[in-house]
């Protein structure tokens, strides 16, 4: 099954809900950040219209073979957002919680993320709904190519690009390829290796794109922490989730001087029983062995809530959304929130760090790295070029700093809140753009 919906309906972008659904929450909470942002820059009318739907939605069913032969039906989706500044660019998730008001709003998170950073994408993402430890690689793989093949022609280098997400990697991304390159015309599979990003460097990804959000992080983090007089060595940090953004913010923080004081992901939560910290690479080391942060040499297990209360500089949320709540957020011993996670912070979360003066570096900046990295390797592969890791770190942290001081300037000038002024910084960039080009006929 499939289907595709462009609806431009609403007058406000948290519009009433079409006739055919209940409003969904997590896109509802998209579309009231960006109202809240529209309405400090007046945005255009037209402009709010577009931004208020996807332009288009993509769900398929299809069926995999297990190892034992039997046939599962499995559920996924992908959504296009918006793509007035180029082609749709987005994750592929496998997740047990996928759905498709959770694609619609990852989507539009994209949107204002490439147009915050001046990318030329826009906002698509994907997953697939599923637990991907009760499969194996094999199944996987197999589970992989079929989605690949149901989506079709919805992905493509020059329309769609797909990248790696939760519970998803660089090999994922290397079968997708695999599975593009068979459907096109033999004289054309040379096109396959850009239709995603986050690819093995030895099948055409890029070198820097596994840490490129983590580096990100880290790279913001330092911009901060100049503006607030202080060094990054000086700082201690916890983080949630362990996984491909935290493990790699707290290495490059290890590297550059600062103390990782608890950690926490789906395993559990430990935090340091020394003042020097946890050791992050070792950890790295563990989580890669063992699935998770629990029973860590040397470390003290601890409760959520403990883990939420350890006093530190920085709190790094890399996991899942809504893990800031009002109540979490009341718990937090932190001078920083930089957001790893996509929309970790809910609204009641946001306005307990405003109240507390929790300075908040927020996600669709502050994870902006793995997709200006994706660009890169994006870029390399239609121009067959391949740039180094020293190039790659330095045009990374070149956009982050322009985005960094376009949301400061926002801030400064219409007194906002960092969130906020992010997403105005962005819908102005895409008002810009629709008021060159007009509206088609």
């Amino acid at each position: 099954m499939t289907h595709a919906s462009c609806t431009l309906e609403p007058t406000r972008i948290s519009g009433t809900p079409t006739p055919h659904e209940e409003q969904p929450r997590l896109f509802r909470r998209v579309q009231e950040q960006m109202d809240r942002a529209a309405d400090a820059i007046a945005l255009a009318p037209e402009v709010r219209k577009i931004l208020a739907s996807p332009a288009c939605e993509v769900g398929v069913n299809f069926p995999v073979r297990m190892d034992d032969g039997r046939i599962e039906m499995f559920s996924g989706y992908r959504v296009q957002h918006n793509n007035v500044l180029g082609p749709f660019k987005g994750g592929i998730r496998y997740h047990p919680d996928v759905s498709l008001d959770e694609v619609r709003a990852l989507a539009a998170w994209m949107t204002i993320k490439c147009a915050l950073v001046d990318i030329p994408f826009g906002g698509g993402k994907g997953g697939v709904q599923v637990d991907p430890s009760t499969l194996s690689r094999r199944e996987i793989e197999r589970m992989t190519r079929r989605f690949v093949y149901a989506l079709g022609a919805n992905i493509g280098p020059g329309y769609d690009v797909p990248a790696p997400d939760v519970n998803t990697d660089a090999r994922t991304m290397a079968w997708v390829v695999d599975t593009y390159a068979a459907s096109l015309p033999p004289q054309e599979r040379y096109r396959a290796l850009a239709v995603v990003t986050g690819k093995p460097v030895s099948a055409g990804g890029s070198v820097g794109r596994e840490k490129a959000t983590g580096q990100g992080v880290v790279d913001l983090i330092e911009m901060w922490a100049k503006d607030h007089r202080c060094k990054v060595s000086d700082l201690s940090y916890t983080v949630q989730g362990f996984g491909k953004v935290g493990s790699w913010a707290a290495r490059i923080l290890k590297d550059k001087g600062a103390k990782l004081f608890a950690a926490q992901d789906v395993t559990g939560a430990i935090r340091s029983s020394s003042a020097e910290g946890l050791d992050a690479d070792a950890l790295a080391e563990h989580v890669k062995k063992t699935g998770g942060v629990a029973g860590f040499p040397g470390a003290q297990p601890v409760s959520l809530d403990e883990f939420f209360g350890v006093r530190a500089d920085v709190f790094i949320p890399a996991a899942l959304e809504n893990q800031v709540t009002g109540r979490t957020a009341r718990l937090l011993n932190v001078r920083l929130v930089a957001e790893g996670a996509n929309g970790p912070t809910t609204p009641d979360g946001d306005a307990v760090l405003r109240e507390r003066g929790i300075g908040v570096l927020p996600d669709v900046l502050c994870n902006a790295g793995g997709v200006i990295v994706s660009y890169f390797e994006w870029l390399q592969n239609r121009g067959g070029a391949a740039w180094n890791a020293a190039e790659v770190d330095q045009r990374l942290r070149d956009i982050l700093e322009r985005a960094y001081a376009r949301v400061k300037g926002m801030v400064e000038s219409k007194a906002l809140d960092w969130r906020t002024a992010a997403y105005a910084v962005a819908l102005r960039r895409i008002e810009e753009v629709y008021a060159e080009r007009g509206i088609f006929p």
